[in-house]
């Protein structure tokens, strides 16, 4: 019943933007913490951003001041505006939703990330 479907991936050239979007049904997202996770080749899986329910967000040092996490209730959907981005941000990125207490967590199926001049 729970669907997180991503969308916005592709393939850029390093210093260009994307927007991923993270739309949520079955759940309301304002009453979970949200997250965009990716999964480069190689390497495990790395939280990149996060928004608590109350609005509070936090970022990897990785992408601190070029990626942006934010929500629009109305549309229960989560985006990620990804700036100025380069090739180490080529991946699978992930939406979550989760409420720790509670023992939930879902996940959407990922969406490619490609930077490559």
């Amino acid at each position: 019943q729970v669907q997180l479907v991503e969308s916005g991936g592709g393939v850029v050239q390093p210093g260009e933007t994307l927007r991923l979007s993270c739309e949520a049904s079955g759940i309301i997202i304002g009453l979970y913490t949200m997250a965009w996770y990716r999964q480069a080749p190689g390497k495990q899986r790395e939280l990149v951003a996060r928004m608590i329910s109350n609005g509070g967000t936090s970022y990897s040092d990785s992408v601190w001041g070029r990626f942006f996490i934010s929500r629009d209730g109305a549309k229960n959907t989560v985006y990620m505006r990804m700036t100025n981005l380069n090739p180490e941000d080529t991946g699978i990125y992930f939406c979550s939703a989760e409420r720790p207490g509670f023992g939930d967590s879902y996940w959407g199926q990922g969406i490619q990330v490609t930077v490559a001049s």
